[in-house]
């Protein structure tokens, strides 16, 4: 998955080029509620359809799937939604959700809402809009943490690190081992703010962390230089030439038992490992830098389902979206898709791998819960600065006072515009 191309598609503007399969999606075809995906990878798009046509089974009505290109998806959302829409599309929680809401695109779902059981008030919370009304219906999450494969750690006789000098003590042992400890890629150019966003929430804390995000923190404070000091002390340890490298091609070479670690999303390793492999994929909590902040903070992005505000059929639309809210639609996605974690608490967790179940763990126990760098900010912030200004890091680490600066310079511009 790309999110390069899905905030410069949230950032743009109404003259976006947009693909002709988008804007064409509503027009004519067989009866149906329409539903645009982007799920366009195997796995996920044959767990949408299995849940899709159980749906249909159930209530004897139709699904018109119109799937597009994940990349593709991403960036074109903004003329996508402006132009003819699906009635039902798949998007994200808070601040990815709340952008469009504030635009006016999408139908607000809040009498939905008042018969939905299963989801926490924190969920509600990352579902609700700027205006206090509902507009997601919450689908999956999965949480970011520092992974590698048990195998590894057995044979080498490595402890899983509970503090920041422990972490960086074990990347020095497996560099000294003939591995690479951290797998890393920065190609799309998301990857890498998993890794600032724990840092900064270890190192600052999580109301630190959102606030810098909503522009109410200066980046050329001495704790976002602390963020980038500390990071730079780690980067030795990391995959030369990150930017031209994908998350993907980092992954593989986890599961070629080349790397030792790497941080990425619960579904993102996983997809990488063979099956007669997944068992050996383990993962452990970013580690702590601050003990007043502890490991509190969980980096866990939520996925779910939008309706547009020109939806056609918009009985059909919110018939479909009360189905996806229950747990049994969550229960048919994730038979055919473990790589993520059922939002509802009324879903069946008998059938989660080992690392299904630990990753809910590390998120219930969590006391603050983030959505990921560039969900958590307005989106022309991250694609148009943050995006540049870490690979640029990864390139010339040593200038980190010109770097905050610069971010703080072009944030004053951004955040001050309307």
């Amino acid at each position: 998955m790309s999110r390069r191309t899905l905030l410069r598609g949230a950032a743009v503007g109404a003259g976006a080029v947009a693909l002709p399969s988008l804007l064409a999606a509503c027009s004519g075809g067989p009866s149906g509620v329409t539903m645009g995906s982007n799920a366009s990878d195997a796995v996920p798009k044959k767990a949408f359809a299995e849940a899709f046509k159980a749906y249909e089974k159930k209530s004897k009505k139709t699904v018109r799937v119109n799937t597009v290109n994940h990349e593709n998806f991403q960036e074109n959302i903004n003329r996508y939604l402006q132009g003819t829409p699906d009635d039902v599309f798949m998007w994200f929680a808070g601040n990815r959700m709340q952008y469009f809401a504030q635009k006016g695109l999408l139908s607000d779902i809040s009498d939905l809402w008042r018969d939905f059981d299963g989801f926490t008030d924190a969920l509600k919370k990352q579902s609700t809009g700027l205006d206090g009304k509902q507009y997601l219906v919450p689908y999956y999450y999965y949480p970011w943490a520092v992974f590698h494969r048990k195998s590894v750690f057995r044979d080498k006789g490595y402890d899983v690190p509970k503090t920041f000098d422990q972490y960086r003590a074990l990347a020095k042992q497996m560099q000294k081992d003939g591995l690479v400890p951290f797998a890393f890629g920065d190609k799309d150019g998301w990857p890498a703010m998993g890794t600032f966003d724990y840092l900064n929430m270890r190192a600052n804390g999580y109301d630190f962390h959102i606030a810098l995000l909503r522009g109410q923190k200066s980046w050329n404070s001495p704790q976002v230089k602390q963020v980038f000091d500390l990071w730079r002390g780690l980067l030795p340890y990391h995959q030369k030439g990150a930017n031209g490298r994908t998350w993907q091609e980092a992954a593989q070479t986890l599961a070629q038992k080349k790397a030792g670690m790497t941080v990425l999303g619960l579904p993102h390793p996983g997809q990488q490992f063979s099956a007669a492999d997944r068992e050996d994929l383990d993962f452990f909590p970013f580690p702590e830098i601050d003990p007043a902040h502890g490991q509190d903070a969980v980096e866990a992005p939520i996925d779910g389902f939008l309706m547009s505000k020109k939806a056609k059929d918009r009985e059909g639309a919110k018939d479909l979206l009360t189905y996806l809210a229950t747990p049994q639609a969550e229960d048919v996605y994730l038979k055919s898709d473990p790589n993520n974690i059922a939002v509802n608490s009324g879903a069946d967790t008998a059938a989660y791998t080992p690392l299904q179940k630990k990753a809910v763990q590390l998120v219930s126990g969590a006391k603050q819960i983030s959505q990921f760098l560039d969900r958590d900010t307005r989106p022309d912030f991250a694609s148009t600065v943050l995006i540049q200004a870490i690979q640029q890091f990864l390139n010339r680490p040593d200038d980190i006072d010109g770097l905050v600066n610069d971010i703080e310079r072009q944030k004053k511009q951004i955040f001050s515009a309307t």
